[in-house]
């Protein structure tokens, strides 16, 4: 039987803690005298009374959770973040229907940033900085951060990280989960800063260095400018984003112990890391040779905008300095299967995740050689541990699952009339996590509002399945989910 109350009592305070951040929205639509004050007041108040309520719900309850107490709070966490989180968009006029301001909510959580706003620059400072805040909670997680800063609302914290969780890969700093949530997020909040400060240094106003710095750690993709980062028209600061970009792809534990602890050699010796960066430098060359051949591009140029257009899509961020769309539509090919990949386990990027794909390789390499020597065995090891029959099988259901979804949600669209390229590529973009789409219709640069409402319903569940790793929501829909037993 599931928990009711437990549930009701940690979503209660997790909505705590997402009015305590509106808070911050609210402080700078204060300063600037903006027209966004009001729509903050009455939703940080609402919020505030919806999360009371639900604690009050939830009183005496036991803190026994469950695997499925587990899956339901993290699905509805996010869906009632969304929830809440849409309504200055909506209170302020700034978006004019449930389902954009819902779409937009949860393009930010999940760390998407497809957006259905045709102009962001005008929209008032404390909506923009509370678009890139719902980025940068979303980056590790909202109960993750909670198990951070006030791990005992959260009991069973051990189920809800697996069930939040990125990647086939789930390892931790040390054996008390706290502690790691702790360190990690202490990485993730360095990596903001040394990007903020950058950022500033090569001329950004303050303002703007600080929302860039949270949507490119988060991988998340928002900008406070129609143009992203290429308003700026600066080499200095695209290549800042691509080294902070490239950094928030690593796993964080990984990027702890070579950077905190000093075991750089982890790092390289890492197979999913290798295989990130392999994957990353074959796109950029690949991609600077078809624009040094079809486009007229100088040799820096055409590296500096393979390199960071490569990175954007790899690790899910969906940032622009160029509109990649006018680009040889072989260049789409690479982007796209950068898309679908994804970077590593354990970071604040979707995809299908790097690990699964060095998995898949070993898996595949394995079977032909099956075909030579038929009673061979050969495990598939990854990192010095062996992955077992039932990881295999875990990674082959993930792709099905992964796969099934892309394209019921791409027949949908072409249903809906919404051209090939751009429904496929859509698909994609929302599953993984990463915002552009290649196409002409609907660009990378372009805002996906002129979508049917019934397509933005579809995209959003498929958002929230991609950033939850699908399983997290699908186990939902079954019904022995729903049994007493």
């Amino acid at each position: 039987m599931l928990n009711n109350r437990l549930i009701f009592k940690i979503l209660g305070t997790l909505l705590w803690v997402e009015a305590a951040f509106m808070s911050l929205g609210l402080v700078l639509a204060i300063c600037h005298m903006e027209s966004d004050i009001m729509p903050f007041a009455v939703t940080v108040a609402v919020t505030l009374a919806a999360g009371t309520g639900l604690r009050l719900l939830g009183r005496h309850a036991s803190n026994a959770l469950s695997r499925r107490d587990a899956y339901l709070l993290v699905s509805v966490v996010w869906i009632a973040f969304a929830a809440f989180g849409m309504l200055p968009f909506l209170l302020g006029g700034y978006i004019h229907n449930v389902t954009d301001a819902f779409f937009e909510t949860m393009s930010g959580l999940t760390t998407t940033g497809a957006t259905v706003i045709d102009q962001v620059e005008g929209l008032p400072h404390g909506l923009l900085f509370w678009r890139s805040l719902t980025q940068w909670i979303g980056g590790l997680g909202i109960v993750f951060f909670t198990i951070a800063v006030i791990p005992s609302f959260v009991g069973g914290s051990v189920r809800v990280f697996a069930a939040e969780a990125t990647g086939p890969v789930k390892s931790k700093l040390h054996p008390r989960l706290t502690t790691s949530a702790k360190a990690l997020w202490g990485i993730y909040l360095l990596l903001t800063t040394m990007c903020a400060v950058l950022f500033f240094v090569f001329g950004m106003s303050p303002f703007d260095a600080v929302n860039y710095a949270m949507t490119v750690t988060a991988t998340g993709g928002f900008a406070t400018h129609d143009a992203s980062t290429g308003y700026f028209n600066s080499a200095a600061i695209d290549y800042t984003a691509i080294v902070f970009m490239f950094l928030s792809g690593i796993s964080f534990s990984l990027l702890y112990a070579a950077l905190l602890q000093r075991k750089l050699k982890r790092l390289f010796k890492n197979a999913e890391f290798c295989f990130y960066a392999a994957l990353t430098l074959a796109a950029t060359v690949l991609i600077v040779y078809f624009l040094l051949r079809y486009n007229d591009y100088s040799i820096a140029d055409a590296i500096r905008v393979s390199l960071f257009q490569v990175v954007s899509f790899i690790t899910t961020t969906g940032m622009f300095n160029e509109d990649a769309a006018q680009w040889h539509h072989i260049t789409w090919v690479i982007l796209s299967l950068c898309m679908f990949f994804g970077a590593c386990s354990g970071s604040t990027a979707g995809g299908f995740k790097c690990a699964r794909g060095v998995i898949a390789l070993i898996i595949l390499r394995n079977e032909i050689r099956h075909m030579l020597h038929p009673k061979a065995l050969l495990p598939v090891k990854v990192n010095d541990s062996t992955v077992h029959t039932s990881g295999q099988i875990t990674l082959m259901a993930f792709f099905i699952a992964y796969i099934t979804l892309c394209f019921t949600a791409y027949f949908i669209m072409i249903l809906a009339g919404v051209d090939s390229t751009n429904s496929i590529t859509i698909a994609l973009s929302c599953g993984s996590n990463v915002g552009p789409t290649l196409g002409l219709e609907i660009g990378p640069t372009m805002s996906w509002s002129i979508l049917p409402q019934g397509v933005k319903w579809i995209l959003s569940g498929l958002m929230l399945m991609g950033r939850l790793e699908i399983f997290t929501v699908l186990v939902i829909f079954t019904p022995s989910f729903w049994k007493n037993q």
